[in-house]
């Protein structure tokens, strides 16, 4: 049902699937951002958190924990070699900020460089990270000492790390920028300028992690451990939590310098360990490399002329369109898929790593129906 104001009231969802208070379904290529990359409602994630619930909901990170201690020991598993230390926190942006001041407290040096049509989030330090000037200059001056590159672009990166620039941070699909990955090599150069000039580097892996790309973390692909690397969205299987895990070259934060009161929640925690117990078993980041090369291939045989290209890596999709993208976001709604923008002209698609095949040829098909409407 959408309501007046044309919003869609979600209350139910299974899988790739959710319904509205009608009971009309869905197939959801939002996954809450990219945050439900295990699906709706997981049994394993859903049992985890009512056995939580009526355990112990809330402990602070002075004292220690069981279902903390369990996610740190699964992310320390999963995550790339070295990277085996972690701040807990509740979000992307959070992690962002903390290898923000991470790089600050270990390299003295205020800089960083960041990528255009990058997106970190929206408290004051990763928006100044932030490319798009929409969501920057409502609350100018932001944090100085920012400068920006052109994407997957190594050589102005090399020209932009002087010895004033502490942290590089990049994402290595640029997702709300449009979907771009980053081509081979280049985060393997920009790791090893970081270690050649004294910098950090940062890998925001906030919407690209836990699969969604086709392996557990898009660095993966090109064997580059970062010295930071941020993670959020679908960490918990939907529920909200973020985390920072941290190289041998990044000093610990001193106690007292940096915390979250929830960051780290024991609720949160057993979702996480679930889900990432649930990730592995089920081979999700396989069958997201497989299924998204199905989609991939299935959209680019669409030949529609309002597509420009069709790009992406595993189930993280961007259709780049000859007119504006939200008239046919809003038409796909229309036919029962839930869809998203980034920017004006370009469609993405963010399906849980669930979805089958019949499910990708349902989404296919509703857009090649809302194309020949010839909506722009």
């Amino acid at each position: 049902m959408v309501t007046a104001t044309g919003e869609l009231t979600i209350v139910r969802g299974l899988g790739a699937e959710v319904w509205d208070e009608t009971g009309r379904r869905y197939v959801d290529c939002m996954a809450g951002q990219g945050s439900a990359n295990l699906g709706h409602c997981h049994p394993a994630v859903v049992r985890a958190v009512q056995e939580q619930a009526a355990r112990l909901l809330s402990c602070p990170a002075t004292l220690g924990n069981d279902a903390r201690a369990a996610l740190l020991r699964r992310l320390a598993e999963v995550t790339p070699p070295g990277l085996d230390r972690f701040f807990l926190c509740n979000s992307g942006t959070e992690a962002v900020e903390a290898a923000i001041k991470a790089a600050r407290l270990t390299t003295g040096r205020p800089g960083l460089v960041a990528a255009r049509r990058g997106f970190h989030g929206r408290t004051l330090g990763a928006l100044s990270a932030t490319w798009e000037r929409a969501y920057r200059e409502p609350f100018e001056p932001l944090v100085p000492g920012v400068r920006f590159v052109p994407f997957d672009d190594v050589p102005a990166l090399e020209a932009a790390i002087d010895e004033t620039v502490g942290l590089v941070l990049l994402e290595p699909v640029q997702g709300e920028g449009g979907v771009y990955p980053a081509s081979a090599g280049y985060l393997r150069a920009a790791a090893d300028l970081c270690r050649e000039r004294g910098a950090l580097l940062a890998l925001d892996e906030v919407q690209t992690g836990f699969g969604r790309t086709g392996t557990m973390f898009a660095c993966d692909a090109e064997d580059v451990a970062p010295d930071l690397l941020c993670l959020a969205k679908s960490i918990a299987g939907g529920l909200p939590m973020g985390a920072l895990a941290c190289g041998p070259r990044v000093e610990a934060f001193p106690p007292g310098t940096h915390g979250s009161t929830f960051g780290g929640n024991p609720l949160a925690c057993a979702a996480a360990v679930a889900a990432i117990g649930a990730l592995v078993v089920e081979r999700l980041p396989e069958r997201a490399a497989e299924t998204g090369a199905y989609l991939l291939e299935r959209l680019r045989g669409l030949n529609a002329p309002q597509v420009r290209v069709v790009r992406g890596r595993g189930l993280m999709i961007g259709l780049e369109l000859r007119g504006r993208a939200r008239p046919i976001v809003a038409a796909l709604r229309e036919r029962g898929v839930l869809a998203l923008v980034a920017g004006l002209t370009v469609l993405r698609l963010l399906p849980p790593l669930v979805i089958t095949r019949e499910q990708c040829d349902e989404v296919v098909e509703a857009l090649r129906a809302v194309l020949r409407e010839g909506l722009t």
